[in-house]
């Protein structure tokens, strides 16, 4: 396991686990929030966008977190590990709000964290397991084919399978 994506919905915990995946397996961490966006949340053009997961996909060994489903087949061809996090939409929302509590709004590079709540966000989370999650499942069965995938549903399943994962790294 050197190649893992991480997917999931806004709030659903993909940068916590990222950066715990990233000590793990010894990588680094890419936060495709950073990538796509520039300091003043314009985003960057979608064939430079796809060009630098390219690039990083390219690597021997990354934890890549992030949804952006127009350019996953990109992780996905790559990843020898794919985890998505499909929690319930409260969830998400609380995870959301207690981001935006611990860390405030903004873009944090060192953390991981951006944070930019918008009512187009939010019906983005509340839409989530009816919209964009049939989508990504559909692109997990079509791309992902020499990766072990990883449903989560529940922070209790992401904690059990990072312990999981752990046990299995330092066997």
């Amino acid at each position: 396991m050197k190649r893992i994506a991480l997917i999931g919905c806004g709030g659903s915990g993909k940068t916590f686990l990222s950066k715990q995946l990233g000590t793990l397996i010894s990588a680094p961490v890419k936060h495709l929030d950073a990538v796509y966006y520039d300091d003043e949340w314009n985003p960057l053009p979608p064939e430079e966008f796809a060009a630098a997961q390219e690039r990083l996909v390219a690597e021997p060994a990354w934890v890549i977190e992030g949804n952006y489903a127009s350019t996953l087949p990109i992780r996905l061809r790559r990843a020898d590990c794919v985890i998505f996090l499909e929690l319930p939409t409260w969830v998400c929302l609380w995870g959301i709000a207690q981001r935006r509590l611990r860390h405030g709004g903004g873009q944090d590079d060192a953390t991981g964290v951006y944070d930019r709540i918008t009512w187009g966000f939010l019906r983005y989370v509340w839409g989530y397991r009816k919209t964009m999650a049939p989508r990504v499942r559909e692109l997990l069965d079509e791309h992902a084919t020499g990766a072990s995938i990883h449903v989560v549903t529940s922070r209790r399943e992401a904690r059990a399978l990072l312990a999981q994962l752990t046990e299995a790294q330092t066997a």
